[in-house]
């Protein structure tokens, strides 16, 4: 099936999808504050609307990535460069300044699941910082020369989702624990900061010296 990627880039995007998916961030605080104030139904509801959020950047990358392959693939190119630098950029700001989690247990009245559901996706479609990820982190797995790249990167999307609800599901099941886990114990959160920049600097270190010979 031509619109599936190659062994290796496949064990590349896993590797960086899990520790994208345990990584704390907006969306990871949103659905365990949910879970632990209203319950794991509004927790999972805004989960869903995270990955409803992820679903609508691949789409628009495919669009726009597909379009810029077809018009100009040194403009295709120059993307993946910055990509590279981008990429530098987060690994930089994963050690100096670490993840961001910080949830919150608020009593009041019970929410909606459709109000949960849209709450996690517009935190995750306004982020200018997840726009910018995966405007710059889905074509690193691709070529400008590849014909089938957009069923690529469409995969590649829907990958990214099928392998970030096993991840962060169990943070719903267990927020309480997982909270106090997290808070508990910085030190894990810097271990995954450390990952999260070793695997990207890696990714951008292989663009850059791939386009270099």
């Amino acid at each position: 099936m031509s619109f599936i990627p190659d062994t290796s880039t496949l064990i590349q995007f896993a590797i960086a999808t899990v520790i994208l998916a345990i990584t704390p961030g907006p969306d990871m605080t949103l659905f365990v504050s949910r879970t632990l104030s209203q319950g794991r139904a509004t927790g999972f509801a805004s989960m869903a609307g995270a990955l409803c959020g992820t679903l609508v950047h691949t789409t628009l990358v495919v669009v726009g990535v597909s379009a810029l392959i077809v018009a100009s693939p040194m403009a295709f190119f120059a993307l993946k460069i910055f990509g590279a630098g981008y990429l530098v950029f987060l690994a930089w700001q994963a050690i100096t300044k670490g993840s961001a989690f910080s949830p919150e247990k608020k009593t009041g009245p019970q929410i909606s699941l459709f109000r949960s559901w849209a709450a996690g996706l517009g935190v995750n479609l306004l982020n200018p910082k997840i726009i910018l990820f995966f405007m710059t982190f889905l074509p690193q797995f691709v070529s400008a020369h590849d014909p089938h790249a957009p069923g690529k990167l469409f995969f590649l999307g829907a990958m990214f989702i099928v392998l970030s609800i096993p991840v962060t599901a169990p943070m719903v099941f267990a927020a309480e624990k997982f909270s106090s886990a997290m808070k508990a114990s910085p030190r894990v959160t810097r271990v995954v900061d450390y990952l999260f920049a070793g695997v990207f600097s890696a990714f951008a270190l292989k663009i850059l010296t791939a386009q270099a010979k």
